[in-house]
């Protein structure tokens, strides 16, 4: 089982998914907490940069999560191959241990921070000014409503990604999400799509989803404090 403390004198387990342009580091215990850079060092450090805005968003799930000062609580535990989705801006390469089954305790945990993550998002949306976002230096940018609409689209295709059965019995998008990680993490590797497409495993379908959320989630703050 992943550790499930970030605190002072225990190393935090990371991967690095290297591309040819970018790489991404990644927290192996904590979900959505992944951040990009050039290289190696910089990924590592821009993780590194995000660790207490990370603390916050997991300050009210019980879990114990202290940011680390610097770069140096990460242990990196495997490096991966990443391809044009790395480049381009996503984590799109599975972690070593993502194809291990979940289930139990380790699986509610990571329930609790993908909502967790949900939650950051929805809070960063609904607390736009006025004014709005501040736009890019050429006016580029989408608004708060565009960014609402591209996560809960996004939303629906890291459905099909994981499994489709679960919608049935959930309106609710999320609520459908939940459902089909639950089902699928037991078996490790879900079973392929009815076309014979790979299926997400559980660990790398939440640190996706959870990435997405809040990697808009602080656009949208960014962009706010500008």
């Amino acid at each position: 089982m992943l550790e499930s403390r970030a605190m002072a004198g225990h190393a935090i387990e990371v991967y690095l998914e290297i591309g040819a342009k970018r790489t991404f580091a990644g927290a192996m215990a904590w979900p959505g907490w992944c951040r990009a850079g050039r290289d190696e060092a910089g990924a590592l450090a821009a993780l590194s940069t995000y660790a207490a805005r990370y603390e916050a968003v997991v300050a009210g799930t019980g879990l114990a999560f202290v940011a680390p000062g610097d770069t140096g609580a990460f242990e990196v535990v495997g490096r991966v191959r990443g391809g044009s989705g790395t480049d381009f801006g996503v984590p799109s390469a599975f972690a070593p241990r993502d194809e291990e089954p979940v289930a139990g305790t380790e699986l509610e945990r990571l329930m609790t921070i993908l909502q967790a993550c949900w939650a950051a998002f929805d809070r960063a949306a609904a607390g736009v000014t006025p004014a709005g976002l501040a736009a890019g230096p050429r006016g580029g940018g989408r608004s708060v409503e565009a960014i609402r609409a591209h996560v809960s689209d996004a939303e629906g295709g890291y459905l099909s990604a994981i499994s489709q059965k679960a919608a049935a019995g959930r309106p609710d998008r999320r609520g459908a999400l939940l459902d089909a990680m639950a089902a699928v993490a037991p078996l490790g590797v879900p079973p392929p799509g009815p076309r014979g497409g790979r299926r997400w495993p559980a660990r790398y379908f939440v640190r996706r989803v959870a990435w997405h959320a809040l990697d808009h989630a602080w656009e949208i703050q960014d962009r706010t404090l500008r």
